[in-house]
């Protein structure tokens, strides 16, 4: 391999700038790179902005998220300690949804989806894989707290299920593996919960992939026995 020397390459970039402006009037390949990788991603986020309708959940003030310990049936009630009463018919539905990532936690959840353009964690819930958080682990997003709409499902229908409905997400790729006895576990427990405290039937219980072109949560996520354990 040869070296190639710091006044080299400074002779050479110089030599291949003048080429280029020689040869095209118009952008250099670099301009035109990042002018494209730019809109790209102000087409996104303004999607995603979109998606995310409502308002954004007050940023000072708020009680950060809470976090249900995994291990053994342990009571929910903290899940509803919340500030305000929660409006009866307010919620009319769940939908279940997966990261499509091997690990993460509702913290590092809420940065990707503001990185993106979201206010904050779309989700209301997310349950952990023991890989960023712990096996089972329920975090209760700000969204919940604040009883604010959610920024969790496409479609035709997404506004709706936005907007009228509680995103759960569980930490994992739901393509690829399976999620743990602990994730599933402590998904029905709350599923059930939020069927008994909301007055939910099992028929509003949803998973992303039939409401949008998706598969979340994966085609390896335990429909039929998931839904054996829902409330009627």
């Amino acid at each position: 391999m040869r070296l190639v020397s710091t006044a080299d390459r400074r002779k050479r970039s110089t030599s291949s700038s003048h080429s280029a402006s020689a040869s095209s009037p118009g952008f250099t390949r670099d301009q035109v790179v990042l002018a494209s990788l730019i809109g790209f991603m102000t087409v996104v986020g303004g999607l995603l902005w979109l998606l995310d309708g409502a308002p954004a959940p007050k940023t000072g003030g708020v009680r950060l998220p809470a976090l249900v310990a995994a291990a053994g049936p342990s009571s929910l009630e903290t899940v509803f300690d919340l500030d305000a009463p929660i409006e009866p018919g307010r919620w009319q539905g769940i939908v279940i949804h997966h990261s499509a990532s091997p690990h993460g936690s509702g913290e590092t959840l809420d940065r990707e989806h503001r990185a993106i353009g979201l206010n904050g964690l779309g989700y209301h819930f997310v349950i952990g894989n023991g890989n960023g958080a712990s096996d089972g682990e329920l975090h209760v997003a700000r969204r919940w707290l604040d009883q604010a709409s959610g920024a969790h499902t496409a479609g035709d229908q997404g506004d709706w299920y936005n907007i009228n409905t509680v995103g759960i997400c569980l930490v994992g790729d739901g393509d690829r593996r399976d999620f743990t006895p602990a994730q599933i576990q402590r998904l029905v427990q709350t599923v059930n919960e939020l069927q008994r405290r909301l007055d939910i039937p099992a028929s509003q219980v949803r998973l992303h992939r039939e409401l949008a072109g998706t598969t979340s949560p994966g085609l390896r996520f335990p429909a039929a026995s998931f839904r054996e354990q829902l409330l009627p």
